[in-house]
């Protein structure tokens, strides 16, 4: 085909994807109930999350955790349904993500090889999997975490916390994407340890680098811009990039 079929076709692509994400976002709209007690659930000491450390407290011999629950404030007219509308699109966004990956895999898969589909698929399967985790792992460790000490912590008794649902919900969700996106970290090494760009050895010699620029990166991504969010976030970051230096060691080129 020609460079203006292409483009064609693709657009037939993109419209696809955005029917499919447009349709999906208005079924969930219907399904507010469901989608905000998932998204106010680390709000209150009965989450999951704080249970397990509750739990934790007690076998170290620990007296446990004090329990808390923030309320939320809402100050707009029409914020409370702006935000409905947002997350029911972010949801809607999520998922109709495979669609969307299936369609731009079927416009790419006819220009490569038998092996760059192999490696394709493979890049595709594990980014997924990665990002998938990268939000688990931020909805159930770095945002609870991150809320329940900054959303209790007082300099003084007499300023009480007076948080909007409009913060809690962005910080939710700006966090979670940039987890999400930090969990790509293996996926992009193991690909240019493929590719003959990335080696084990180059890794480890820049590693006190590659420090510094996680925390930079950690500082950047994090909305709060507090120290303890920045070390709940470099740590995974940390982990992530020596995990990354074992996946490069054993990838061939």
């Amino acid at each position: 085909m020609t460079f203006w079929e292409h483009l064609d076709v693709l657009r037939t692509y993109i419209i696809r994807i955005i029917l499919v994400w447009v349709v999906c976002s208005v079924v969930a709209f219907f399904f507010k109930d469901e989608i905000f007690f998932v998204v106010m659930a680390p709000k209150d000491s009965g989450f999951i999350t704080y249970q397990w450390l509750e739990a934790l407290s007690r076998k170290l011999g620990g007296g446990g955790l004090d329990d808390f629950s923030v309320q939320l404030i809402n100050t707009g007219l029409t914020r409370q349904f702006l935000l409905h509308v947002k997350a029911s699109f972010f949801v809607g966004l999520l998922v109709s993500m495979p669609f969307a990956i299936w369609q731009v895999l079927l416009f790419v898969i006819p220009a490569l090889y038998a092996n760059e589909r192999r490696l394709l698929y493979q890049g595709v399967l594990s980014g997924s999997l990665m990002f998938v985790v990268g939000l688990l792992f931020s909805y159930f460790i770095v945002f609870p975490l991150t809320f329940r000490f900054l959303g209790t912590y007082q300099v003084s008794a007499e300023l009480q916390n007076l948080i909007s649902v409009e913060s809690y919900i962005g910080t939710l969700l700006s966090l979670s994407l940039s987890i999400a996106l930090v969990f790509e970290i293996p996926v992009v090494c193991w690909l240019l340890a493929r590719g003959g760009i990335l080696t084990a050895s180059m890794m480890s010699r820049y590693r006190k680098h590659a420090i510094v620029l996680i925390l930079v990166l950690a500082a950047i991504i994090t909305p709060t811009q507090d120290v303890f969010t920045l070390l709940i976030v470099s740590l995974p970051m940390w982990l992530l990039f020596e995990l990354s230096i074992l996946i490069v060691r054993t990838t061939r080129r």
